[in-house]
């Protein structure tokens, strides 16, 4: 299923269950259209839930977000993109895509307008598609309507997450047949900034001339950080399950499964975890896939798939399908959805492995005894004496 550079499009299919995921209520932020038919942002300001006010602090180091623009003077990375995905085995698509080569343009805004600026997410649900609806629909639109947006990026995006998780709460509380979760991986590139935000189990994979550097991490309760997080807040893993329920430590949603989330807090976080880069000229593409890709590949296997097709092809589009197409010879047994971001207008170049140099060295009495055994060599002959002796042939062979 190939992408486009539609606005707020949803490429993958919308399944007929239930009602529609996006409840038309002044508090989720909706655009309103224009007389050309731009959706721009709503005047009203957002209302923040007291959760986001209780929530911790991120653990790690925020940026100010103003230095975006003066980065990009070194390098300026060129943003092409393609996505693809499929059912696979499963018998409902649960996976959903957002794909916008120039983000501040599509949603109406004006920063950021003379740099590269991008946003990509991936969205798995469970138990429904309706969290992965809402949340692909969203949270974009928590990022920039945020007043604070682009100067302060990465509290911005971790801010757009939790709003996210509890306006779809509010959302399920009005309307119960909304209610499931969702991973969510979103990608965000200002000038030659890459930020990387995520929950759960989906993962952003760079490449940057031909390794793999992870742009995530999987959130699984089975991990040391995860679990300790999970026990300290009355929750338990089982058998590599949270609260023996689901396989993932952090997710969007989830909100009607008991014991998992509340108003202050909970077992299961919606708080992502960022990670950010400046890009180099070193960096090729980025490779974003819900866990479906990654259950049949490693992160270097799948850079080392993508380079080659795009060697061949050049195609972000087209290197997502492949991708895709390869999960399903490996039997993936999920969903699987995969988003390819170029950041540069030629294809991978051709590695060359530098020859390895190695120093040989002769000490002088080395150099004594070699010398005098070729000396030695030279003067001797290989004799071949054949002899009869009682009857009998015989060779003596000398050999020096």
């Amino acid at each position: 299923m190939k992408g486009n550079d539609e606005f707020g499009c949803l490429d993958n299919p919308i399944t007929s269950e239930g009602k529609p995921p996006n409840p038309r209520t002044p508090s989720f932020g909706l655009q309103s259209p224009t007389t050309d038919g731009v959706l721009k942002p709503c005047k009203k300001s957002l209302v923040r839930h007291p959760s986001l006010v209780k929530s911790k602090a991120l653990d790690i180091a925020i940026g100010n977000g103003c230095e975006v623009e003066n980065r990009g003077a070194e390098f300026t990375p060129i943003i092409r993109s393609g996505a693809w995905a499929d059912i696979g085995f499963r018998t409902r698509m649960e996976d959903v895509y957002l794909r916008i080569d120039d983000f501040t343009h599509d949603y109406g805004l004006k920063k950021c307008a003379d740099v590269p600026n991008a946003f990509y997410g991936v969205f798995d649900g469970h138990g429904g598609k309706h969290a992965a609806d809402f949340a692909c629909y969203h949270l974009p639109r928590f990022i920039v309507e945020d007043q604070n947006f682009p100067e302060e990026i990465e509290r911005v995006v971790a801010s757009a997450f939790l709003q996210t998780d509890t306006a779809f709460a509010e959302a399920c509380a009005l309307d119960s047949a909304l209610a499931s979760g969702a991973t969510a991986l979103a990608a965000l590139v200002l000038g030659r900034m890459l930020v990387v935000a995520n929950v759960g189990d989906c993962r952003a994979v760079l490449c940057r001339r031909g390794k793999a550097i992870e742009m995530s991490r999987d959130h699984k309760p089975n991990c040391n950080r995860e679990r300790k997080r999970i026990e300290a807040l009355g929750g338990s893993v089982y058998d590599g399950y949270l609260n023996g329920q689901l396989n993932v430590a952090r997710a969007l949603g989830d909100w009607h499964i008991e014991g998992m989330k509340d108003a202050n807090g909970g077992p299961l976080s919606g708080e992502p975890e960022l990670m950010t880069t400046d890009l180099t000229e070193e960096d090729e593409f980025l490779i974003i896939g819900c866990d479906g890709l990654w259950d049949v590949f490693r992160s270097q296997n799948a850079v080392d798939f993508a380079r080659r097709r795009l060697q061949e092809h050049n195609d972000p589009a087209m290197c997502s399908k492949d991708l895709v197409d390869e999960a399903l010879k490996r039997k993936s047994e999920d969903n699987l959805t995969v988003v390819v971001v170029c950041f540069q207008s030629n294809p991978p170049p051709n590695l060359v492995a530098p020859r390895a140099r190695v120093r040989r060295s002769f000490s002088a009495e080395g150099l004594r005894e070699l010398q005098s055994l070729l000396d030695g060599i030279e003067k001797r002959e290989v004799s071949l004496n054949c002899n009869i002796h009682s009857g009998k042939s015989f060779c003596i062979i000398y050999c020096f």
